[in-house]
């Protein structure tokens, strides 16, 4: 798989980055040495994607536990529960980032030594990425079987390798299916307000020579409508218990015209994105950010100033428009509440 770049990776107890807010115009790495850092870079989008914001929020985690002389464990403890929450505060919606930084607590409640401690807090950080690396391969495994040669897919902002540490998870399917020598063709929509699909899915699709089509998100309707496409997959950022699944806004809307004219939509996602403490959809916590992303581009403003906005990054799909899920751990099909308590048993 010709992937030739890294999202993130631990060196000399400092973590570098992959910053996404420079995609596609240049390809820039940036050193994270601070807990403050990682929490910054994971509020700015620098680092994005739900299974690659828990394996950042393990990292941020683990540069908080620089030793100092003679630091008792208790100092150690509350030093690195402040960062635990810092990254705690970061993005409410992510699911896999609150479950590493539980395993990471979990090390923390259970030593006594801050040395020892600090050991193994890096070794789980370095272990939930490669546990990514390997979900996306399975993922990918479960999902190419999906995908006819010659299909058409339609794919929403981001939930390829730059989304995780492995090979993604909406777009692993894919991928592995051209490994096996299959031509598959993905539309793109362009995911307003900060473009995750024009900007990186089209830049990751064409480094790994894919061919893609880029959509402006209101044209989803005249593709479905007109059935340019075989399939949806798109990606997830918490899953209930029920299948209600929260995803990046603009995917509610594609379920349902995809529902509409009789076309499957998958969601990809690890088994770490089930939220099993959340009954249903209307209990999943939906980030919104500023209103810069919707009045201001690069190139100038789009709004006049002062305008009031509304800008969720996500929303939730009802689990009645979901075909199937495609997860490390096979296809879940309805009834979901039954499939999805299986991951858990």
């Amino acid at each position: 798989m010709l992937l030739n770049f890294k999202t993130i990776f631990w060196e000399n107890e400092k973590v570098k980055i992959l910053d996404q807010t420079a995609l596609p115009a240049k390809v820039v790495y940036q050193t994270i040495t601070t807990t403050e850092d990682m929490a910054q870079a994971i509020k700015s989008m620098k680092v994005r994607g739900a299974p690659l914001i828990g394996v950042a929020a393990a990292y941020g985690v683990a540069l908080s536990t620089t030793l100092q002389k003679d630091i008792s464990y208790d100092e150690f403890k509350k030093r690195v529960e402040k960062g635990i929450t810092m990254i705690a505060n970061t993005r409410p919606t992510a699911y896999n980032l609150f479950a590493a930084l539980n395993r990471m607590r979990t090390i923390l409640e259970n030593e006594n030594d801050p040395r020892v401690a600090k050991l193994k807090l890096i070794e789980e950080a370095e272990r939930i990425r490669k546990e990514d690396e390997k979900i996306c391969q399975k993922i990918g495994e479960n999902g190419e079987s999906l995908l006819p040669d010659n299909s058409k897919v339609l794919t929403h902002c981001n939930a390829g390798a730059l989304a995780t540490s492995g090979i993604g998870t909406a777009l692993a399917p894919i991928y592995l299916a051209k490994e096996k020598g299959k031509y598959i063709e993905v539309f793109a929509s362009e995911t307003r307000p900060l473009l995750q699909g024009a900007r990186l899915t089209v830049w990751e699709l064409m480094a790994n020579k894919i061919p893609v089509t880029l959509i402006c998100d209101s044209a989803v309707g005249v593709l479905l409508r007109n059935r340019w496409v075989d399939l949806c997959i798109v990606g997830a950022d918490r899953i209930a218990s029920n299948g209600d699944t929260a995803n990046k806004i603009g995917t509610y809307s594609i379920a349902v015209l995809a529902k509409e004219n009789g076309i499957p939509l998958y969601v990809a996602a690890p088994s770490t994105t089930f939220d099993k403490n959340i009954e249903s959809g209307a209990d999943i916590p939906i980030e919104e950010r500023g209103e810069d992303e919707i009045t201001k581009l690069p190139y100038g403003a789009t709004a006049p100033q002062g305008v009031r906005c509304f800008n969720p990054a996500f929303d939730v799909t009802p689990s009645k428009y979901i075909t199937a899920f495609i997860t490390d751990k096979g296809i879940l099909k309805p009834p979901f509440k039954q499939s999805i308590n299986r991951l858990f048993s």
